[in-house]
């Protein structure tokens, strides 16, 4: 009885450690005419960062604004 007490303890410790939320960061590098590429990332946060700088804007809607400018971007 102890060996079982001790292997579901092992489970339920692992299980709980492996839904830990996923905080990794997405980027994609963008490009225009008038610019060196550059690197825009989604933060955890949904806002986007330049070059490591927290823009304050969601990354969807910074995205979307720099390729109605013109900017090129992709993985």
């Amino acid at each position: 009885m102890n060996k079982i007490s001790i292997i579901i303890a092992i489970v339920c410790s692992l299980s709980i450690f492996s839904c830990k939320k996923d905080d990794g960061v997405s980027c994609t590098t963008c490009s225009s005419p008038e610019t060196a590429s550059f690197q825009v990332c989604e933060e955890s946060d949904g806002n986007a960062s330049v070059n490591g700088q927290n823009t304050g804007t969601s990354y969807d809607i910074y995205l979307s604004g720099l390729e109605q400018a013109g900017a090129s971007c992709g993985n």
